[in-house]
């Protein structure tokens, strides 16, 4: 079972607003996870991101791998 931190779509149409959670691989973008570790608001300028550090690095430690699109938000909100 691989393990991925992702964005799951929340909001409504025309106004998204994503959690950052750990999920299988296999499952559906908004299916089941494991636990939310942040937010990602692109509504608002800049770009609102919110992450539980800690909840983040003990899934890191574990072996979770952050698709591409997660890696690039937690570089920018590392440098803000």
């Amino acid at each position: 079972m691989a393990v991925r931190i992702r964005l799951t779509r929340m909001g409504r149409k025309k106004k998204p607003f994503y959690r950052i959670v750990v999920a299988n691989s296999e499952s559906k973008r908004d299916g089941k996870f494991l636990e939310v570790v942040g937010t990602y608001d692109p509504m608002n300028e800049p770009h609102a991101v919110t992450v539980h550090q800690d909840k983040l690095q003990s899934w890191l430690d574990q072996g979770a791998q952050p698709t591409d699109t997660v890696r690039n938000l937690l570089k920018k909100a590392a440098s803000v």
